[in-house]
């Protein structure tokens, strides 16, 4: 188990990850790139912003320095969004010790370069101790509250995942260990799309019926995408794939599914993403999967469907019409 970790965010799930090491008496520090909202975090003893309601421990380190939150570290998290990892870390990189490995829990595919974030991170700071992905159904907020959840530690280095493994596990958060880190993330940043289709669903109260279908038909495009890149088809079907799937599209609390929604009942996409402070990782996210899915030949119709609703105007009803008239077909 590491016994000094540093996290780089200041969003919910850093906060949660914070409260959570602190409470198993790791020594635990706290960044964000806003030195401002990390003053008011301190000072207010939560995360009004992003997590409020969910008290800091006494114990954990606010630290505001770029030049001291790594020091004396012995895991880093890096807990900040996927699209704005690059300068994040680039900022940071010439702190960043050599020898420390760094758990990922972002969910997202970078534009343009269409990288995943463990990707982007050794893309920037090159090979080093080792980069591991945490993932699965965790809605920060039920994480917060101890409800009980779990995930998956995802690296090719299996010493090093286990240690991450008993490093998070806790009575309410059980982790399991995954080989395949590649479909842990890609799982984890498609179903962000996926979700957006699950909330417009229920902003047209369109059914049961259809969020059922739209899940099982997402899942499957998800999938196939997934292992025309390498990844293992077991993986989709697991916590990363379907567990982290069916959170993000029923919960009230998932971000994306929210911001589905509030299009599905009229607002536009620069509306809906006004309407929440948060990064809603699945808007940009749906541009890199097109770009993956013509890249490699897969059909994903679901998908092309949300980046038509997002950035091609295309009304809803019509997009959901097109879908159910596509050509008939077998299942698998």
């Amino acid at each position: 188990m590491f016994n000094n970790v540093s996290i780089i965010g200041d969003g919910a799930m850093a906060t949660v990850m914070a409260v959570l090491l602190c409470e198993k008496k790791i020594r635990t520090k706290i960044w964000s790139y806003d030195a401002e909202q990390l003053r008011q975090m301190q000072s207010a003893g939560e995360n009004i912003k992003f997590l409020p309601g969910y008290k800091f421990p006494q114990q954990l380190i606010f630290e505001p320095k770029d030049n001291r939150i790594m020091t004396e570290a012995d895991l880093i998290v890096s807990a900040v969004p996927s699209q704005f990892m690059r300068g994040v870390w680039i900022r940071l990189k010439s702190y960043v010790p050599d020898n420390v490995p760094i758990v990922s829990v972002a969910k997202g595919i970078e534009n343009d370069t269409l990288l995943r974030p463990t990707q982007i991170l050794a893309d920037v700071l090159g090979s080093r101790a080792g980069y591991v992905a945490l993932s699965g159904p965790t809605i920060a907020d039920e994480l917060a509250r101890k409800l009980p959840a779990t995930c998956c530690v995802a690296g090719e280095d299996e010493g090093l995942s286990k240690k991450v493994q008993a490093t998070f596990n806790t009575p309410w958060l059980r982790v399991y260990t995954n080989s395949d880190i590649k479909g842990v993330e890609l799982a984890g940043a498609m179903k962000n799309v996926i979700a957006i289709a699950a909330g417009i669903i229920d902003g047209i109260r369109a059914g049961d019926n259809a969020k059922a279908a739209l899940l099982c038909r997402g899942l499957a495009e998800i999938s196939r995408l997934g292992t025309a890149m390498g990844a293992k088809p077991q993986t989709f079907a697991g916590l990363a794939g379907l567990g982290d799937l069916v959170t993000t599209c029923f919960s009230p609390k998932g971000r994306n599914r929210c911001f589905g929604e509030r299009i599905g009942r009229g607002q536009n996409a620069e509306q809906a993403q006004k309407a929440t402070e948060s990064v809603i990782e699945g808007i940009a996210t749906c541009k890199s999967v097109c770009e993956l899915a013509k890249k490699y030949g897969i059909e994903m119709p679901i998908t092309q469907a949300v980046y038509e609703v997002l950035f091609k105007n295309k009304p809803m009803q019509t997009a959901i019409t097109d879908l159910m008239s596509r050509r008939l077909k077998a299942e698998y």
